[in-house]
């Protein structure tokens, strides 16, 4: 009664529809399926160590048989366990996510413009490109929509995507990525992102749309797949794929970048979100080695075992929160969960580092730590839309969490794991271009709501 409760308020606060009553008789259901299951293979456990006990008390002495039978014990769940998910959930979830890889999403169709790979212009044929690849090449702001919401004419915006099938290896992979870049003029443009996918390849285009507005459709986006793997699957059990992924595709590119002459390159730009913010982030030891590398950089919803995005935040200011820090008072690295966190009195030097996260994301804030010990982020005034009666309990407030993870995208944007619409206002704080105003924030807004 009382984590239905909880439930009720949580849903209060960020605005979803109350669920019925006949969801948590449901839930009161598979609590019980779950606990039987788990006390019949707790028996299950203890009758084979009991087993072992006894076999090993026929050549060794019964404390001794005890210990072998526990050591033999552990070592056949770990066996299991660990055969159970490499090569059954793991190998069935790949297996199903290849499968799910080569379709394409209902209204995407091919793009004729030769500033898309997956185009006829382009090196990336379109079946190769996956199917978030074919998505993410295949939508975006018309030059018209943008010339709408900044008054003047724009270029079609660079889209370039290679698929995990265009090479054998991730760093061929990031090699086509270039190629296209190359062949697209990407180089040519005002400004360049590189961005890190989640698991599947898949990019937020609230967060591309954004930067394209805000960059007048003057720019060229990057972006590859390194898997088939669903991010919850990847976030457990495959976390260095993604790290190589990202250092693979950025160093392809700087290098290539880096070989022009300095007043010929674009600005240079990294994002990602999620598991790509981790991944993205990976090929930079520190925040100031981001800072010195690009020009920007926004990375959204960072799982709390990435770095340097945890010891950035362990090393905040004294006083600054842990779910909003404050970094040498904001000289580059800044923290936002609203586009109004960014403003700090501190001149917001060049190489501009933005970490958007929201108090209410468990993505963020889930940790294992959470089992003993209470984090800041619950010793601290509690952020928008989390829950005022919120408590730390050891174990109940881990679990708590790990659930949430699960609805984590399922409420309105601005909440949980739902990143929207304010990453123009968010992009156009780190870009800062002359031109731009509010009134032309609001606009894209708008346009983007359309899409």
């Amino acid at each position: 009664m009382l984590g239905s409760w909880w439930q009720q308020v949580v849903r209060d606060l960020v605005g979803v529809e109350r669920a019925e009553r006949s969801f948590y008789v449901l839930i009161l259901l598979l609590a019980l399926v779950v606990a039987l299951a788990l006390v019949t293979l707790g028996r299950g456990i203890r009758s084979l160590k009991r087993r072992l006990t006894r076999f090993g008390s026929r050549f060794a002495p019964m404390p001794v048989a005890r210990v072998g039978a526990l050591v033999v014990t552990v070592f056949l769940i770990v066996l299991v366990v660990n055969g159970t998910i490499n090569r059954g959930v793991l190998g069935a979830a790949e297996r199903s996510g290849q499968a799910a890889d080569q379709g394409t999403a209902e209204g995407i169709e091919q793009p004729w413009e030769p500033e898309r790979s997956g185009s006829p212009s382009s090196l990336e044929t379109w079946d190769t490109l996956g199917k978030q690849g074919r998505t993410f090449v295949a939508i975006g702001p018309t030059p018209e929509q943008i010339a709408d919401v900044t008054g003047t004419d724009a270029p079609t915006p660079i889209r370039v995507y290679a698929g995990r099938d265009s090479a054998p290896t991730i760093s061929g992979v990031a090699d086509r990525v270039v190629a296209e870049l190359e062949r697209t003029g990407a180089f040519d443009r005002q400004m360049l992102a590189v961005v890190t996918t989640t698991g599947t390849g898949w990019v937020n285009n609230n967060v591309a749309s954004a930067f394209e507005y805000v960059g007048g459709g003057d720019t060229a986006i990057a972006a590859m797949q390194y898997s088939f793997l669903p991010s919850p699957m990847a976030f457990l059990a495959d976390r260095t794929t993604p790290q190589e992924a990202g250092r693979e595709l950025f160093e392809a590119v700087y290098q290539a970048w880096s070989d022009r002459p300095e007043d010929a390159r674009p600005q240079l730009y990294v994002f990602g979100e999620s598991l790509g913010a981790y991944g993205g982030m990976a090929a930079f030891s520190s925040g100031q080695g981001l800072a010195a590398r690009v020009d920007g950089a926004l990375l959204v919803g960072p799982p709390n075992f990435a770095q340097p995005w945890k010891r950035i935040t362990e090393e905040r200011d004294p006083g600054s929160y842990e779910r909003l820090p404050v970094i040498d008072g904001g000289r580059n690295i800044r923290f936002a969960s609203d586009p109004a966190d960014t403003d700090l009195p501190v001149t917001w030097e060049k190489g501009r580092i933005l970490f958007w996260q929201h108090p209410t994301d468990p993505i963020t804030w889930w940790s294992s730590d959470l089992l003993l010990s209470r984090p800041d982020w619950l010793r601290e005034p509690l952020g928008p839309g989390v829950d005022p009666g919120m408590r730390w309990l050891p174990f109940v407030t881990f679990w708590q969490v790990t659930l949430d993870m699960v609805f984590a995208t399922d409420v309105p944007s601005g909440y949980g794991h739902t990143y929207g619409s304010e990453a123009v206002s968010l992009w156009a704080e780190i870009i800062d271009p002359p031109s731009w105003s509010d009134e032309a924030t609001e606009r894209a807004r708008h346009a983007m709501a359309g899409q």
